[in-house]
């Protein structure tokens, strides 16, 4: 099945930086988007701003993205975008790690099974992953703490889920590069609109395009 012509989007930690800029370029470009965030009165004020629909979803809550979800009927475009950076050792007692898995891996993958039955039912979906080089073998694994681990669990998860999601969708990881936002500091390169780039172009692939790949700017890069 082709495109939707007005795509529903949910992007999750949307109410400001990367997320933000995702929701408003999708949104420019037709879709519906519904930004999910954990505080409903930043939520809702970001919401409003772009002309989007608000969900409260906080990714330590399944309840929270189990109504958002059901409420909905389901989404066509999927973007994982929410994420928390530590920088306690892996060793210490203090490790976010377990916070880390929750937010950046186990939330995710209960995401796109709560979406499945919409997407097996409209033959056309979407998953963005926004992961980052932190999380890339082939950098390093360089994220600190729990950090750049849960960012190669996610990458993991998106090499592996095309043999099992339905006909029609497809799923891709995206460093969106060092942006200037409340994680990235003010000191990044690029503005949160030019990391929404590429994810903004994975969540509209025509059906000829990649999926199970990781991408920097519009480009393959090495897991």
């Amino acid at each position: 099945m082709t495109r939707p012509l007005h795509p529903t989007a949910l992007v999750t930690g949307a109410n400001r930086g990367i997320g933000h800029a995702i929701a408003a370029g999708l949104i420019a470009r037709g879709c519906r988007v519904t930004l999910g965030a954990r505080d409903p009165e930043e939520g809702q004020r970001a919401a409003a701003a772009l002309g989007a629909r608000f969900a409260r979803i906080d990714l330590q809550d399944p309840e929270s993205y189990f109504a958002a979800v059901t409420e909905a009927g389901g989404f066509d475009i999927l973007v994982n975008n929410a994420g928390i950076l530590g920088h306690h050792s892996l060793l210490s007692p203090e490790s976010e790690f377990d916070t880390a898995m929750e937010v950046m891996v186990q939330a995710p993958l209960d995401l796109i099974r709560l979406n499945a039955p919409h997407w097996r039912e409209t033959g056309w979906g979407r998953i963005v992953n926004l992961s980052s080089g932190w999380g890339a073998h082939a950098e390093g694994l360089e994220g600190p703490g729990a950090y750049g681990v849960a960012k190669a669990a996610l990458n993991a998860l998106t090499r592996a889920l095309p043999r099992d999601l339905p006909e029609g969708v497809k799923i891709n990881a995206c460093c969106p590069g060092w942006v200037a936002t409340a994680m990235g500091g003010p000191e990044a390169p690029l503005s949160p609109e030019e990391g929404a780039d590429t994810p903004v172009w994975l969540a509209l692939l025509p059906d000829d395009g990649p999926t199970g790949g990781f991408f920097r700017s519009r480009q393959p890069i090495p897991w």
